[in-house]
């Protein structure tokens, strides 16, 4: 597996990838989705030439971000890198693709800024991504509900060293 920078050709492959993981990760188009992995910092894990996996890293004040989200964590701290989404396809879950990914943000930014944040759904609940990152050392920061209460997000952070 290597993990390297996004390159628009990988858009058709990641946005599978990112669909198969909705609710977990947010449902975008294809333009919306490339518009969000070409802001700032995006990598993809590949294996034997396929994209297998995906994170998109955005700092604070990302102004052509929308997301509440980010406006959320603005408000926390304006120091931190913010994981817009992670992804991993069906057939590379469990591998440690995730991890690899997660690793290569946190090798990226480390002396450059103090944390690395992002939000996991609680409702709908997604269990599986909140024990990864607690085994990634990520730690609650806040939580936020949403659509007439029917949506609710934990913030999480980590410190980099």
């Amino acid at each position: 597996m290597i993990i390297r920078s996004y390159m628009p050709a990988d858009l058709p492959a990641l946005h599978v990838i990112n669909q198969a993981g909705v609710p977990g990760v947010g449902d975008e188009t294809p333009e919306t989705l490339g518009k969000w992995l070409g802001l700032h910092d995006a990598r993809v894990a590949e294996i034997s030439g396929v994209p297998v996996g995906f994170i998109n890293l955005l700092p604070p004040g990302t102004l052509e971000y929308t997301s509440a989200n980010l406006r959320w964590l603005e408000a926390w701290g304006d120091d931190f890198i913010y994981v817009d989404r992670i992804a991993i396809s069906e057939s590379g879950r469990g591998q440690g693709i995730g991890a690899a990914l997660y690793g290569a943000a946190f090798h990226a930014y480390a002396g450059t800024t103090p944390w690395i944040t992002c939000e996991v759904n609680l409702r709908p609940p997604n269990p599986g991504s909140l024990r990864f990152h607690d085994r990634l050392g990520f730690h609650e920061i806040g939580r936020r509900s949403y659509a007439d209460d029917t949506k609710e997000v934990v913030y999480l952070a980590r410190a980099l060293p």
